[in-house]
């Protein structure tokens, strides 16, 4: 049947490599487990055990990267007696851009999402599902909740962080600023005085300026010689896909700012759950320093307009975000 420790067993973490002969043979005849990967059956099972708390958990979402990779799905489902108990949704990744060499399995949807979740009526079965699912599987950006839960029966380790502000108590960005240390605070506040002094225009909601956000990123990361993972086709489409989508669970924002006719910067924002998103961003540094720096801090009253109650700058620090915005932990799990 596969790898495991017996799930009552709440004192030691599982060892994937050991039988799951210790589940018993009673467990093994009650119990199946079952791959699916039907994109309709995938659908009906994510809509059963979303809890639909985080953009991460929409289906439209997920939906927006399998349009565009076309993965194959792998629903890994624990059954007993017809109900579907647990479910482990990945898809098999082996057409990886910048790495052909890299085949594995990772979340449906692919390592992009944030706060995964395992699904489960039962979460003594998520240690039985793991054991059982294929390798190599890499699956990162565990929320720190289900990590918590699970911490004595699965071996995680520390992913990146993401970066999450807090809205509660904050009228404008001016309460924001107040929390920073007095250096900090001074040098936002001589970003966003030297943008406003250039007159910025700022245009709302016209998402063909997706286009512009892509070439302003990958301007950005040349510069720095770095890559860019807009250099993949999938991924701009995958993008157009999320704005496609939007209405359906979450909501798609875009800002872009114009100074003197050039565009400075653009940001895509998706809006979910009280939570305000900065999914994707291109930014003019070389000619208006301090764009990045003013676009947060205008984001930060848009989100507050909104009724918004936290904005997520998502994982990956990329040098600047722990500067302003406190750190989430997330953690991962891989099976070799």
């Amino acid at each position: 049947m596969g790898q495991g420790q017996d799930p009552s067993d709440k004192n030691k973490k599982l060892k994937l490599e050991e039988p799951l002969k210790e589940l018993g043979s009673l467990f093994i005849l009650k119990h199946k487990v079952v791959v699916i990967s039907s994109i309709k059956e995938c659908e009906k099972l994510w809509r059963e055990f979303s809890p639909n708390s985080t953009l991460f958990d929409t289906w439209e979402f997920r939906l927006a990267f399998y349009e565009a990779y076309k993965y194959k799905p792998y629903f890994l489902v624990l059954k007993r007696n017809g109900e579907n108990l647990a479910l482990l949704p990945l898809w098999y990744e082996d057409n990886n851009f910048y790495d052909k060499n890299l085949k594995r399995y990772t979340w449906f949807g692919s390592d992009w999402q944030e706060e995964n979740k395992f699904f489960a009526k039962n979460i003594d079965y998520v240690p039985i599902l793991l054991s059982l699912a294929p390798t190599p599987l890499y699956l990162n950006a565990i929320s720190q909740e289900v990590a918590e839960r699970l911490r004595e029966k699965v071996d995680f380790k520390e992913d990146e962080p993401k970066y999450v502000l807090n809205l509660k108590g904050f009228k404008n960005h001016e309460d924001y600023l107040m929390t920073l240390k007095k250096n900090t605070r001074r040098n936002l506040r001589k970003d966003r005085n030297r943008i406003l002094r250039q007159n910025p225009e700022v245009i709302l909601d016209n998402f063909s300026d997706l286009e512009v956000l892509i070439n302003l990123a990958k301007k950005r990361f040349k510069e720095r010689g770095e890559s860019v993972d807009w250099d993949d086709p999938r991924r701009v489409e995958t993008f157009k896909n999320v704005i496609k989508f939007s209405g359906k669970s979450y909501k798609v924002r875009m800002i872009k700012v114009k100074i003197n006719g050039k565009d400075a910067g653009v940001d895509l924002v998706c809006v979910f759950n009280k939570t305000y998103y900065a999914a994707k961003c291109g930014y003019n540094i070389s000619e208006f320093s301090g764009i990045g720096n003013f676009i947060n801090l205008y984001e930060i009253d848009d989100a507050i307009k909104l009724g918004m109650e936290k904005i997520d700058f998502l994982q990956n620090n990329y040098q600047w975000k722990n500067k302003y915005f406190p750190p989430v932990s997330l953690y991962k799990f891989e099976k070799k």
